[in-house]
């Protein structure tokens, strides 16, 4: 009994990590360059890609002062909440896949 219910909560991770691939091969599949994914993704596909609502705005800015983050910490951070998003089945970044972006940095790094 135990291994089953193991063996179907790792059919759930499975389905909703292809679902996610699914949905970020379906965003990128019009831009026809090199793009598949959203860790592929460079300034102007995040730009464009990972708009955030007044309170994501307001917590990346806040992260970004508090923390000391770089540019590139910046763009990383908001890929990783598209990915949460998409794993989440959502279209937008929501605040509070930035927060669980945010809790994923390496801690003491200056990134």
């Amino acid at each position: 009994m135990f291994f089953r219910a193991g063996a179907s909560s790792q059919v759930k991770y499975v389905v909703s990590v292809e679902q996610a691939r699914q949905r970020q091969r379906e965003r990128f599949a019009s831009l026809d360059n090199g793009v598949m994914t959203n860790a592929d993704m460079r300034v102007a596909e995040v730009r464009q890609f990972c708009e955030l609502d007044d309170v994501g705005q307001m917590l990346i800015k806040a992260a970004m002062t508090q923390l000391q983050l770089s540019a590139r910490a910046y763009h990383r951070i908001l890929k990783l909440a598209r990915t949460i998003a998409d794993l989440a089945r959502e279209e937008n970044i929501q605040s509070t896949h930035l927060a669980e972006a945010l809790q994923y940095r390496p801690k003491g790094m200056m990134v």
